[in-house]
């Protein structure tokens, strides 16, 4: 593991909620009914007035298509997503408890080495926790 695919992480997390996002609003656009009245009369006589109701989708041939292609490429993009995050998921969990919080306060929620050696405590400081964090990626 590197610190790349854990800068990675955060960017899968957030392209995994905005695919989804995306994905589902690809599917109201397919569901989409169009409902309307209109007039005509019976083709024989008496001919009378009528009134019908009619329905359907917006969408052509075509256009239904090009938007089932484009959930396919979503649902790719939201696995390749997900797999980046199941991996760095796992392997965080064979590391020290110590380390998992170091990674999680720097990369998971973007804070500096001090903000970090802070939430550490022992008298920690930024240069500490930076050295013991690059030691371990190291091994």
């Amino acid at each position: 593991m590197d610190k790349k695919i854990l800068e990675d992480y955060i960017d899968a997390c957030a392209v995994l909620e905005q695919t989804e996002a995306e994905i589902k609003k690809l599917k109201r656009k397919q569901k989409t009914v169009v409902k309307t009245n209109v007039e005509g009369s019976n083709p024989e006589w008496p001919y009378e007035k009528k009134h019908f109701t009619i329905q359907g989708t917006t969408l052509t041939y075509r256009d239904d298509g090009q938007l089932r292609i484009e959930e396919q490429i979503k649902e790719r993009q939201k696995k390749d997503a997900e797999e980046l995050k199941l991996m760095v998921e796992e392997w965080m969990l064979t590391i020290p408890f110590r380390m998992r919080r170091i990674i999680e306060y720097k990369f998971f929620h973007g804070l500096n080495w001090e903000e970090v050696a802070k939430l550490m405590g022992r008298k920690c400081t930024g240069d500490s926790v930076r050295m013991e964090f690059n030691n371990f990626m190291k091994k």
